[in-house]
């Protein structure tokens, strides 16, 4: 392994370790440099490769600071919540709005509804670690809606599982966006910030579709990752 990715390596187990905190400086090249017997650009190269990973940053006049690692995700039919739990992050769910009642054409055409079926809307934001990082907005049919109180204290597909409902297939679509007013003031970001977006739909094991969403994504807190294989 080449020694700048040594360095790195070793840098990023101390901050998964907890033993260099969100905040804390590094040391300045030249001192790192000379205490580790490397060179300057080795050392510079190291660190800029935790920098591209997003989980240093240089600041002007303050030097290198270690910031909150940045959330990775695969792309896989689960909810943010559980891998969240799985990569050891807190989880913290606000509803901003529960809001049962008739659904539009969208909503009916998507969902596949019945006459008279009514939905549910909602519009959540997901924390981690009390920093937000998720907009999200789900429609589902009302027969299946999970309870306030259950979503406030486990993810949608959580929720859905205690009632039997499991998503078995869904049809994904990732794509980028910049924060406008609502998004910049529920996510902490400045307007025109980049953002990503998923967008869902997914199915029960029947052919019934479960929910649709949209969500959106702090870019600078968040990745979805996609393994690849040669077939």
């Amino acid at each position: 392994m080449p020694l700048y990715l040594q360095l790195a390596t070793q840098i990023e187990k101390a901050i998964q370790a907890g033993e260099l905190p969100p905040g804390s400086r590094l040391e300045n090249e030249l001192d790192l440099a000379g205490r580790l017997k490397l060179s300057r650009p080795t050392v510079r190269q190291g660190i800029q490769e935790l920098v591209d990973k997003g989980m240093l940053v240089r600041k002007r006049g303050v030097g290198t600071q270690v910031v909150q690692a940045p959330v990775n995700r695969q792309v896989a039919l689960t909810s943010l919540y559980d891998d969240l739990r799985g990569a050891g992050k807190a989880p913290r769910t606000e509803i901003i709005e529960y809001r049962i009642g008739r659904p539009d054409s969208e909503a009916v055409d998507r969902l596949q509804l019945g006459p008279g079926e009514q939905v549910l809307e909602l519009l959540r934001v997901r924390y981690a670690d009390d920093e937000p990082l998720a907009v999200m907005r789900n429609t589902l049919p009302e027969r299946i809606a999970p309870r306030r109180e259950a979503l406030a204290s486990n993810g949608l597909y959580a929720s859905l599982r205690e009632q039997g409902v499991v998503s078995v297939l869904a049809h994904e679509r990732i794509g980028a966006t910049v924060a406008d007013a609502e998004h910049a003031e529920l996510l902490d970001e400045e307007q025109g910030a980049a953002l990503l977006t998923m967008e869902r739909k997914s199915f029960a094991n029947d052919g019934s579709v479960v929910e649709f969403g949209y969500h959106v994504y702090r870019a600078s807190r968040y990745s979805f990752e996609v393994t690849l294989v040669d077939s």
